[in-house]
């Protein structure tokens, strides 16, 4: 009974230890080295840098026009300039938000230009939050902490 009261303490602890400092966060683009579909941190160079905002989000951007990939990591605060991040901000992928009116009164001949933002035909915006540098990986990952209080759970009830 001890060893599991002393389990519970120390998973306490390491949940209040996570909400209390800054998210960190792999910050690069598929021009980096290491940092495209095929993620490889010791390619880029570093282990992730802290989010400047207190509740912050890890963010994977991945843009796409036919064979064309741009994968985009970062926190969510340095993404804030972007007009099609999705509403839903839990984690897990979700496409871009359309916005009708982007750019609509703008009158520009230069076609070059990206105006209106819809160069990219498929946008896929995944969101992070529970584990530090999780937008590494591809697709959702498990939190470190509900992996604690699974194997917690799994002690208790044997």
């Amino acid at each position: 009974m001890h060893s599991q009261t002393n389990l519970i303490a120390v998973l306490l602890l390491a949940a209040l230890i996570h909400e209390g400092s800054a998210i960190w966060c792999y910050r690069c683009t598929s021009a980096t080295p290491g940092c495209a579909e095929n993620f490889n941190w010791r390619g880029i160079g570093f282990l992730g840098e802290r989010c400047p905002e207190p509740n912050d989000i890890c963010v994977k951007v991945t843009e796409r026009r036919g064979a064309m990939e741009t994968i985009t990591r970062d926190c969510l605060s340095a993404l804030s300039f972007r007009k099609d991040i999705p509403a839903d901000k839990y984690e897990g992928c979700r496409p871009a938000a359309k916005d009708e009116r982007l750019a609509h009164y703008v009158n520009h001949t230069i076609k070059e230009h990206d105006v209106r933002r819809d160069y990219f035909m498929d946008t896929t915006f995944c969101f992070c939050f529970l584990d530090h540098r999780c937008n590494g990986a591809s697709g959702l990952q498990v939190s470190a902490i509900m992996g604690l209080l699974t194997v917690a759970t799994a002690l208790l009830l044997r």
